[in-house]
Protein backbone atom coordinates (compact mmCIF):
# COMPACT_ATOMS: atom_id res chain seq x y z
CA UNK A 1 0.00 0.00 0.00
CA UNK A 2 1.54 2.97 -0.99
CA UNK A 3 2.48 6.45 1.60
CA UNK A 4 2.61 8.95 1.68
CA UNK A 5 6.48 10.66 2.29
CA UNK A 6 5.61 14.13 2.11
CA UNK A 7 6.60 16.05 4.97
CA UNK A 8 4.29 18.66 6.17
CA UNK A 9 5.24 21.95 6.18
CA UNK A 10 6.88 23.00 8.94
CA UNK A 11 4.88 25.18 11.62
CA UNK A 12 7.34 28.50 12.89
CA UNK A 13 7.26 28.59 16.19
CA UNK A 14 7.89 32.23 17.73
CA UNK A 15 11.26 32.57 19.98
CA UNK A 16 10.43 32.36 23.54
CA UNK A 17 10.14 36.16 24.87
CA UNK A 18 10.07 37.91 20.89
CA UNK A 19 7.08 39.20 20.28
CA UNK A 20 5.18 39.29 17.44
CA UNK A 21 5.27 43.26 15.22
CA UNK A 22 1.84 44.64 16.04
CA UNK A 23 -0.27 45.92 12.98
CA UNK A 24 -0.04 49.69 12.88
CA UNK A 25 -2.73 51.51 13.69
CA UNK A 26 -4.12 54.41 11.83
CA UNK A 27 -3.81 57.85 13.03
CA UNK A 28 -6.87 59.11 14.70
CA UNK A 29 -8.47 61.86 13.30
CA UNK A 30 -9.27 63.31 16.75
CA UNK A 31 -5.63 62.75 17.49
CA UNK A 32 -4.55 64.50 14.28
CA UNK A 33 -6.70 67.55 14.77
CA UNK A 34 -5.65 67.83 18.71
CA UNK A 35 -1.90 68.46 16.82
CA UNK A 36 -2.78 70.89 14.43
CA UNK A 37 -5.23 72.89 16.72
CA UNK A 38 -1.30 74.13 18.50
CA UNK A 39 0.01 74.81 15.86
CA UNK A 40 -2.18 76.50 14.31
CA UNK A 41 -2.74 78.78 17.38
CA UNK A 42 1.32 79.20 17.93
CA UNK A 43 1.47 80.45 14.02
CA UNK A 44 -0.95 83.37 14.70
CA UNK A 45 0.57 84.01 17.87
CA UNK A 46 3.76 84.30 15.93
CA UNK A 47 2.23 86.20 13.12
CA UNK A 48 0.87 88.47 15.76
CA UNK A 49 3.88 89.52 17.25
CA UNK A 50 6.11 88.93 14.34
CA UNK A 51 4.42 91.22 11.62
CA UNK A 52 4.66 94.40 13.72
CA UNK A 53 8.29 93.83 14.27
CA UNK A 54 8.41 93.62 10.78
CA UNK A 55 6.50 96.15 9.60
CA UNK A 56 8.97 98.89 12.01
CA UNK A 57 11.94 97.88 10.76
CA UNK A 58 10.65 98.54 7.32
CA UNK A 59 8.87 101.73 8.71
CA UNK A 60 12.39 102.92 8.96
CA UNK A 61 13.76 102.46 5.31
CA UNK A 62 10.80 104.87 3.54
CA UNK A 63 9.37 107.96 3.51
CA UNK A 64 6.75 109.27 4.80
CA UNK A 65 4.88 109.27 2.02
CA UNK A 66 5.97 105.72 1.11
CA UNK A 67 4.70 104.76 4.27
CA UNK A 68 1.37 105.71 3.74
CA UNK A 69 0.91 104.63 -0.09
CA UNK A 70 3.40 102.12 0.02
CA UNK A 71 2.77 97.96 0.38
CA UNK A 72 3.24 97.77 4.46
CA UNK A 73 5.89 94.69 4.39
CA UNK A 74 7.73 96.74 1.37
CA UNK A 75 11.05 97.60 1.56
CA UNK A 76 11.89 101.88 0.92
CA UNK A 77 15.53 102.41 0.52
CA UNK A 78 18.21 102.50 1.99
CA UNK A 79 19.29 106.44 1.21
CA UNK A 80 15.85 107.22 3.05
CA UNK A 81 17.28 105.25 5.88
CA UNK A 82 20.10 107.29 6.00
CA UNK A 83 17.89 110.67 5.42
CA UNK A 84 15.44 109.34 8.33
CA UNK A 85 18.81 108.82 10.61
CA UNK A 86 20.32 112.12 9.67
CA UNK A 87 17.19 114.04 10.58
CA UNK A 88 16.54 112.00 13.73
CA UNK A 89 20.22 112.63 14.98
CA UNK A 90 20.02 116.28 13.95
CA UNK A 91 16.66 116.46 16.49
CA UNK A 92 17.87 119.28 19.86
CA UNK A 93 21.30 118.32 18.77
CA UNK A 94 21.75 114.71 18.65
CA UNK A 95 19.39 114.21 21.56
CA UNK A 96 18.89 111.02 20.82
CA UNK A 97 22.03 109.72 21.29
CA UNK A 98 22.03 111.52 24.68
CA UNK A 99 19.06 110.16 25.71
CA UNK A 100 20.26 106.26 25.10
CA UNK A 101 23.34 107.32 26.78
CA UNK A 102 21.18 108.51 29.93
CA UNK A 103 19.09 105.20 29.53
CA UNK A 104 22.16 103.21 29.58
CA UNK A 105 24.06 104.97 32.54
CA UNK A 106 20.63 104.74 34.37
CA UNK A 107 20.34 101.39 33.75
CA UNK A 108 23.73 100.09 34.00
CA UNK A 109 24.03 101.56 37.56
CA UNK A 110 21.21 100.65 38.64
CA UNK A 111 21.81 97.10 37.58
CA UNK A 112 24.80 96.75 39.85
CA UNK A 113 23.75 97.99 42.90
CA UNK A 114 20.33 95.50 42.15
CA UNK A 115 23.17 92.41 42.07
CA UNK A 116 25.42 93.97 45.22
CA UNK A 117 22.26 94.20 47.44
CA UNK A 118 19.44 91.78 45.96
CA UNK A 119 21.63 88.42 45.77
CA UNK A 120 22.89 88.46 49.34
CA UNK A 121 19.67 89.59 50.93
CA UNK A 122 17.87 86.32 49.15
CA UNK A 123 20.85 84.59 50.55
CA UNK A 124 19.95 85.56 53.71
CA UNK A 125 16.44 85.04 53.60
CA UNK A 126 17.13 81.35 52.01
CA UNK A 127 19.84 79.97 54.60
CA UNK A 128 19.43 81.94 58.01
CA UNK A 129 16.90 81.98 60.29
CA UNK A 130 15.98 85.17 62.37
CA UNK A 131 13.01 87.11 63.68
CA UNK A 132 10.74 88.80 61.21
CA UNK A 133 12.17 86.46 58.44
CA UNK A 134 8.66 85.49 57.66
CA UNK A 135 6.75 89.01 57.65
CA UNK A 136 10.17 90.45 55.67
CA UNK A 137 9.38 87.18 53.14
CA UNK A 138 5.55 88.20 53.16
CA UNK A 139 6.48 92.48 52.84
CA UNK A 140 8.62 91.44 49.45
CA UNK A 141 6.25 89.48 48.16
CA UNK A 142 3.81 91.93 48.79
CA UNK A 143 5.25 94.94 46.91
CA UNK A 144 6.55 92.83 44.18
CA UNK A 145 3.01 92.19 43.13
CA UNK A 146 2.25 95.87 43.44
CA UNK A 147 2.34 98.04 40.16
CA UNK A 148 4.88 99.74 40.07
CA UNK A 149 2.77 103.19 39.03
CA UNK A 150 1.70 102.60 42.57
CA UNK A 151 4.67 103.62 44.31
CA UNK A 152 5.74 107.03 42.19
CA UNK A 153 4.14 108.85 44.61
CA UNK A 154 5.77 107.62 47.97
CA UNK A 155 8.54 107.25 46.24
CA UNK A 156 8.82 110.96 45.24
CA UNK A 157 8.21 112.27 48.28
CA UNK A 158 10.72 110.29 49.54
CA UNK A 159 13.13 111.40 47.07
CA UNK A 160 12.26 115.15 47.51
CA UNK A 161 12.67 114.82 51.55
CA UNK A 162 16.24 114.07 50.62
CA UNK A 163 16.66 116.95 47.89
CA UNK A 164 17.63 114.22 45.15
CA UNK A 165 15.02 115.16 43.07
CA UNK A 166 15.86 115.98 39.40
CA UNK A 167 19.64 114.19 39.98
CA UNK A 168 21.22 111.26 38.80
CA UNK A 169 20.07 109.39 42.12
CA UNK A 170 16.19 109.87 42.22
CA UNK A 171 16.13 107.35 38.93
CA UNK A 172 19.30 104.93 39.86
CA UNK A 173 18.14 104.53 43.90
CA UNK A 174 14.21 103.26 43.11
CA UNK A 175 15.32 101.49 39.90
CA UNK A 176 17.89 99.05 42.36
CA UNK A 177 15.19 98.51 44.81
CA UNK A 178 14.37 95.34 42.99
CA UNK A 179 11.87 92.81 45.14
CA UNK A 180 11.30 90.25 41.97
CA UNK A 181 14.80 89.61 42.36
CA UNK A 182 15.42 88.65 45.98
CA UNK A 183 12.38 86.43 46.16
CA UNK A 184 13.70 84.99 42.75
CA UNK A 185 17.12 84.50 44.51
CA UNK A 186 15.83 83.22 47.57
CA UNK A 187 13.84 80.48 45.66
CA UNK A 188 17.30 79.62 44.01
CA UNK A 189 18.83 79.15 47.05
CA UNK A 190 16.48 77.65 49.25
CA UNK A 191 15.45 74.75 46.62
CA UNK A 192 18.97 74.15 44.33
CA UNK A 193 21.70 74.74 46.57
CA UNK A 194 22.85 71.67 49.03
CA UNK A 195 23.14 72.60 52.95
CA UNK A 196 25.27 70.04 53.14
CA UNK A 197 28.17 71.76 50.88
CA UNK A 198 27.73 74.88 52.82
CA UNK A 199 28.00 72.88 56.22
CA UNK A 200 31.46 70.92 55.00
CA UNK A 201 32.89 74.63 53.92
CA UNK A 202 31.92 75.76 57.45
CA UNK A 203 33.58 72.76 58.94
CA UNK A 204 36.98 73.46 57.07
CA UNK A 205 37.18 77.06 58.49
CA UNK A 206 34.86 78.84 55.49
CA UNK A 207 33.19 82.10 57.25
CA UNK A 208 29.65 82.70 56.26
CA UNK A 209 30.91 85.46 53.86
CA UNK A 210 33.27 82.83 52.56
CA UNK A 211 31.21 80.31 51.78
CA UNK A 212 28.97 82.31 49.99
CA UNK A 213 31.44 84.28 47.82
CA UNK A 214 33.24 80.72 47.20
CA UNK A 215 30.94 78.73 46.73
CA UNK A 216 26.93 80.12 46.51
CA UNK A 217 28.08 82.53 44.17
CA UNK A 218 29.65 80.24 41.34
CA UNK A 219 26.48 77.62 41.87
CA UNK A 220 24.19 80.94 41.24
CA UNK A 221 25.38 82.12 38.43
CA UNK A 222 22.52 81.32 35.97
CA UNK A 223 20.05 82.56 38.40
CA UNK A 224 21.84 85.84 38.55
CA UNK A 225 21.93 86.15 34.94
CA UNK A 226 18.25 86.31 35.19
CA UNK A 227 17.73 88.37 38.16
CA UNK A 228 20.12 90.92 36.08
CA UNK A 229 18.22 90.60 33.13
CA UNK A 230 15.02 90.83 34.43
CA UNK A 231 16.36 94.02 36.61
CA UNK A 232 18.30 95.52 33.20
CA UNK A 233 14.54 95.60 31.00
CA UNK A 234 12.84 96.98 33.91
CA UNK A 235 15.27 99.72 33.83
CA UNK A 236 15.41 99.95 30.57
CA UNK A 237 11.40 99.92 29.36
CA UNK A 238 10.38 102.24 32.78
CA UNK A 239 8.60 105.47 31.74
CA UNK A 240 6.87 107.10 34.28
CA UNK A 241 9.31 107.10 37.38
CA UNK A 242 12.11 108.94 35.28
CA UNK A 243 9.07 111.23 33.66
CA UNK A 244 8.27 112.36 37.24
CA UNK A 245 11.57 112.74 38.71
CA UNK A 246 13.39 114.35 35.93
CA UNK A 247 12.56 118.08 34.92
CA UNK A 248 15.08 118.54 32.18
CA UNK A 249 14.98 117.25 28.67
CA UNK A 250 18.62 116.61 28.48
CA UNK A 251 18.28 114.31 31.67
CA UNK A 252 15.73 111.72 29.93
CA UNK A 253 16.39 108.68 29.36
CA UNK A 254 15.21 107.00 26.18
CA UNK A 255 11.85 105.97 26.64
CA UNK A 256 10.53 109.41 28.03
CA UNK A 257 12.39 110.46 24.68
CA UNK A 258 10.48 108.74 23.05
CA UNK A 259 7.14 110.70 24.22
CA UNK A 260 9.11 113.83 23.49
CA UNK A 261 9.27 112.95 20.34
CA UNK A 262 6.01 111.43 20.04
CA UNK A 263 4.52 115.10 20.52
CA UNK A 264 6.39 116.47 18.05
CA UNK A 265 4.87 114.58 14.67
CA UNK A 266 1.99 116.37 13.05
CA UNK A 267 -0.28 113.31 13.19
CA UNK A 268 -0.33 112.80 16.71
CA UNK A 269 -0.03 116.32 17.58
CA UNK A 270 -1.84 118.42 15.52
CA UNK A 271 0.32 121.83 17.29
CA UNK A 272 3.47 120.32 16.49
CA UNK A 273 5.77 123.01 15.45
CA UNK A 274 7.92 123.36 12.03
CA UNK A 275 10.75 121.20 13.25
CA UNK A 276 8.08 118.21 12.96
CA UNK A 277 9.43 114.78 13.06
CA UNK A 278 8.26 112.23 10.25
CA UNK A 279 6.38 108.67 10.93
CA UNK A 280 10.22 107.34 9.36
CA UNK A 281 12.23 109.05 12.05
CA UNK A 282 9.87 108.19 14.85
CA UNK A 283 10.09 104.55 13.90
CA UNK A 284 13.83 104.93 13.24
CA UNK A 285 13.92 105.90 16.98
CA UNK A 286 11.77 102.99 18.65
CA UNK A 287 14.09 100.65 16.89
CA UNK A 288 16.81 102.57 18.56
CA UNK A 289 15.21 102.11 21.87
CA UNK A 290 14.38 98.67 21.64
CA UNK A 291 17.87 97.25 20.34
CA UNK A 292 19.89 97.34 23.67
CA UNK A 293 17.28 94.98 25.19
CA UNK A 294 17.87 92.33 21.95
CA UNK A 295 21.36 92.63 21.82
CA UNK A 296 21.15 91.74 25.73
CA UNK A 297 18.87 88.86 25.66
CA UNK A 298 20.72 87.38 22.51
CA UNK A 299 24.36 87.20 24.46
CA UNK A 300 22.52 85.87 27.44
CA UNK A 301 19.89 83.51 26.50
CA UNK A 302 21.68 80.64 27.68
CA UNK A 303 21.73 81.60 30.67
CA UNK A 304 18.26 82.38 30.88
CA UNK A 305 17.35 78.76 30.26
CA UNK A 306 19.39 77.64 32.22
CA UNK A 307 17.76 80.36 35.14
CA UNK A 308 14.31 80.01 34.53
CA UNK A 309 15.15 75.77 35.17
CA UNK A 310 17.41 76.60 37.80
CA UNK A 311 15.58 75.31 41.69
CA UNK A 312 13.38 72.99 39.16
CA UNK A 313 14.09 69.57 40.92
CA UNK A 314 15.54 69.73 45.07
CA UNK A 315 19.12 68.63 44.83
Amino acid sequence: MPTDTTAPAAIRVPAHGARRPRPRRPRRPARAAGQILPGLLLTAFGVFFVLPLIWLLLAATKTDAQLVQDNPLSFGSWHALRQNWDALTSFQGDAILLWLRNSALYAFLALVITLVTGIPAGYALAMTEFRGRRALLVTTLVVMLMPATTLVVPLFLEINAVHLVGSLWSVVLPFSFYPFGVFLTYIYFSTALPRDLLAAARIDGCTEFGAFRRIALPLAVPVIALVGFFSFVANWTNYFLPYVMLPESNQYPVQVGLGLLLTDVPQFNPTAGTAAVLRPELALATLLAISPVLIVFLFAQRYLVSGLLAGATKE
